[in-house]
């Protein structure tokens, strides 16, 4: 579910960034629009502020010590119990690697590796005591969390006990839930701010930051309905698809289109989600808004979404359906009652301000080999 790759560490590991840019932009992900292009209400603006302004520059955050930390709270919760007894984590013996984040152009960029090794005890129904271990070899962005290699072992000259295959299966479905647990807040939490969105969410007018070069020029709108049309006048609707590929899992995927840090993330502006069956939602500095209808965990969201520029109170439709393939998740969109008129414009907008969006701020779109 991130870029895969070796550490960006120096000159070596700028150009492999470089690399990972250019497998986005020349690959299976779209380059995102520029200033000047597409759709106008789709476009967030550029910062109020002279600082690192549409997150143009490389910046980079180490996340090493927040991980270990965050990496030892998870760990340490692990406990699992059946018939034969209770087993738990008790210590962390070896937390070695290192986590850091980088954004350039708007993308994050996530890398980690990290060796771990735990240790547990058991204690049997009847009160025996076992001891073991536990170690994740190659925790890295190479691998989603669903491919993580997790080996559990009896402690030297410990007798066996059915305890053992309780923590070969229950409890490394615990460990594996807080490694993916960790890469998720990763990616959430300890993103906040890297990419920031324009003043109060609202953009700027070209002659509030007269010091800023390379100034955006804003699209010519003379040619765009603005104004919601009357109530009760009859609207031409048609249906869309859109349908795409991201190398990440359907888990994941959902949690970006259902948590409100993710969500601002890709669509680098405040958004506001209310994320249960009748929770109403607001994106792109108000220009998209809705209602939740059908909420399927990693299978399906089910929403009424419309642009503000449509005819008053009217909604589409929209059917998202998560597939798993593998690995990777194939993603439909089904859009009913769109505008006629505005068939083209939402189904391009969908594709580039949701669908690449996501795979340029995740790294669910590159594919390296």
């Amino acid at each position: 579910s991130t870029f895969h790759g070796a550490s960006i560490k120096g000159a070596a590991g700028i150009g492999a960034v470089y690399r990972r840019e250019g497998a986005l932009e020349s690959g299976r992900c779209p380059v995102m629009a520029k200033w000047g292009q597409g759709d106008p209400r789709w476009i967030v603006e550029q910062r109020a502020d002279a600082t690192n302004v549409n997150n143009w520059h490389w910046t980079e955050r180490d996340a090493s010590n927040w991980s270990m930390d965050k990496l030892k709270e998870l760990l340490m919760a692990v406990k699992v119990e059946n018939e034969e007894g209770i087993c738990e984590v008790t210590e962390v013996s070896k937390l070695e690697g290192e986590a850091s984040i980088n954004n350039r152009k708007g993308k994050l960029i996530f890398f980690y590796e990290w060796n771990i090794k735990l240790n547990w005890e058991g204690i049997s129904k009847s009160g025996v005591k076992y001891k073991g271990h536990a170690e994740i070899p190659n925790l890295s962005d190479e691998n989603d969390a669903s491919e993580v290699e997790i080996c559990v072992s009896l402690g030297k000259d410990e007798p066996d006990t059915q305890l053992l295959a309780l923590m070969k299966k229950e409890g490394v479905k615990k460990i594996r839930a807080a490694v993916a647990s960790y890469i998720t807040t990763l990616k959430t939490e300890f993103t906040q701010g890297m990419i920031l969105p324009t003043m109060n969410g609202e953009p700027k007018e070209q002659d509030a930051e007269p010091t800023l070069k390379h100034q955006p020029q804003k699209t010519p709108t003379s040619n765009v309905r603005t104004q919601p049309q009357a109530a009760g006048v009859k609207i031409h609707t048609c249906k869309i698809t859109v349908k795409d590929v991201f190398l990440t899992s359907p888990e994941e995927l959902y949690r970006v289109f259902t948590i409100q840090e993710l969500v601002q993330a890709f669509t680098h502006s405040p958004a506001v989600l209310d994320t249960r069956e009748g929770g109403r939602f607001q994106l792109l500095n108000g220009s998209v808004s809705g209602e939740f209808l059908e909420l399927d965990p990693e299978k399906r969201i089910v929403m009424r979404w419309r642009f503000k520029s449509w005819p008053s109170e009217h909604h589409a439709t929209m059917n998202l359906t998560f597939i798993d393939k593998d690995g990777e998740t194939e993603l439909n969109l089904e859009g009913k009652g769109v505008p006629a008129k505005e068939e083209e414009r939402t189904k391009e907008g969908w594709q580039r301000y949701y669908f690449d969006a996501i795979k340029q701020t995740f790294g669910y779109g590159a594919r390296l080999f």
